[in-house]
């Protein structure tokens, strides 16, 4: 089942959307519920990349009328950032005063170790031992997968160490294998106003919708097709489908839809700015919080270089040669720009 609403009060729109979903078959009051949100980066959610704190609140004011008591937001943010910072900048820490729900940086959480498939993983104890994981992603575009919603939003429940070495197993693949071992109880997708060219937001487009369901990749695969991807487009939700994560969403499907009559005049499309500059790059295992500054390099500077392609990734390593290089992964290179990850502006200033 599917329940999508649509409206500009952001707390009531979500917690309307629960009231009328199929939450309460899978909830109980006795739970220790953990909210993971997407704090990617240490922004307000207007622009397009993090999880709005309102619909957090619509959250947490379900739960409680339902009866739970122990709730907790946990979150680690990219590599690279603060997530400590990002509640705040974020606005989580109002949340926390006013409804006691505890802020848990999961960077300072233990990790268990657990293989799938041959690949290892180190995941948030906490997360793995809640006894609901409600997983609030936002609903937009990744500059390497192409969507990021909820189960690529699970990355968050590991060290940040791990996130860059998922970039390096190539991400879909064990995307996938993490949700197989960490189990989404209910999903809560922020449609509001998601990034349709890349995850770091900035380019916001309005939509005013919050989708839930039961399985993450089942949600997954509706919200791909919202975007304009079949779900096979997505890495991911092929090898989710094959591991038995759930089944795609298709037209047979129960869909609530709720106050249709406040959708957003304009079509949601995305340009995919990402797109426009791939002719430019070369690129080997990288991270997205580094590609995504290339990209918004690129996109800043209008795409005009001269010279040979940039590189950039961690298939770098210990390589030399006359191309540009983006990041510490390059330092080989005769020509590179410094950070892991470098900033949008060292890399417009370099370019």
């Amino acid at each position: 089942m599917i329940t999508i609403n649509y409206g500009k009060d952001y707390t009531k729109t979500t917690s309307d959307t629960l009231a009328a979903s199929d939450i309460k078959i899978y909830l109980q009051k006795d739970f220790s519920v953990s909210i993971k949100p997407n704090l990617v980066v240490e922004r307000p959610a207007s622009g397009g990349a993090t999880t709005h704190p309102e619909v957090i609140e619509g959250i947490i004011l379900f739960l409680k009328d339902f009866g739970i008591k122990n709730i907790k937001i946990i979150e680690n943010s990219a590599c690279g950032h603060n997530t400590k910072m990002a509640f705040k900048a974020c606005g989580y820490e109002i949340l926390h005063k006013k409804y006691g729900v505890a802020l848990i940086d999961l960077k300072d959480d233990n990790f268990i170790s657990l293989k799938h498939d041959g690949i290892d993983y180190k995941i948030s104890e906490l997360a793995l031992k809640s006894d609901f994981l409600i997983n609030v992603p936002v609903l937009k575009a990744h500059c390497q997968t192409k969507m990021t919603c909820c189960m690529k939003n699970l990355k968050g429940c590991m060290p940040q160490s791990e996130m860059r070495r998922f970039h390096a197993l190539g991400l879909n693949k064990p995307i996938a294998g993490l949700n197989f071992l960490l189990k989404t109880h209910f999903c809560v997708a922020d449609g509001i106003c998601g990034d349709l060219s890349f995850e770091e937001g900035g380019t916001p487009v309005e939509a005013n919708r919050i989708i839930t369901g039961q399985n993450p990749l089942f949600v997954d695969s509706y919200c791909a097709q919202l975007i304009g991807y079949n779900p096979d487009d997505i890495g991911y939700l092929s090898y989710g489908k094959k591991l038995g994560i759930g089944e795609y969403f298709s037209q047979k499907t129960k869909v609530t839809e709720l106050n249709a009559d406040q959708k957003p005049v304009c079509q949601i499309k995305s340009d995919r700015i990402a797109d426009k500059y791939r002719s430019l790059i070369e690129e080997d295992c990288a991270c997205s919080v580094c590609y995504a500054s290339l990209i918004f390099a690129l996109h800043r500077k209008g795409g005009i270089i001269s010279g040979k392609k940039i590189c950039i990734g961690q298939g770098f390593k210990g390589k030399s040669g006359g191309c540009l290089g983006i990041g510490n992964c390059t330092k080989g290179f005769k020509k590179y720009v410094k950070g892991c990850p470098p900033k949008a502006a060292d890399i417009l200033a370099f370019l």
